[in-house]
């Protein structure tokens, strides 16, 4: 299903947690990226870019919170507008509603034929 915002829930494992028995900040960064492609491949036939790829350029990331073992995290993300060649991208954590960890990250748009960026038209959001 096509959609500006994606989002699914995760159970926290004991692979998650760190030595502080709570989610281990690398995992962010790898939910980040995982729910940013899964997002991406939901949508990417429909808009006509089957085999472009986006690469991570930059990532900022606020933790609010920490979650632990058990905890079930709601995941949500959305692109923003862009900005010349760079797209940047919302991703949200919520534990039972509330924002635990919030991420901005900037991607750029990748020809995965000549491997150079692509710029894709300044209004692709709105066929979401």
């Amino acid at each position: 299903m096509m959609g500006l915002i994606y989002e699914k829930k995760i159970q926290v494992t004991g692979q998650h947690i760190d030595g502080n028995n709570h989610v281990n900040n690398v995992q962010y960064v790898h939910w980040v990226e995982e729910i940013a492609g899964e997002h991406w491949d939901s949508v990417k036939h429909q808009l006509g870019y089957p085999n472009d790829i986006w690469m991570l350029i930059d990532h900022h990331i606020r933790y609010k919170k920490q979650v632990y073992l058990g905890d079930i995290i709601t995941v949500k993300t959305y692109p923003k507008p862009p900005e010349g060649i760079r797209q940047p991208r919302k991703v949200e954590f919520y534990r039972n509603g509330e924002l635990v960890v919030d991420s901005l990250t900037l991607w750029v748009f990748i020809d995965k034929e000549t491997q150079r960026i692509k710029r894709l038209e300044s209004a692709w959001l709105d066929r979401l």
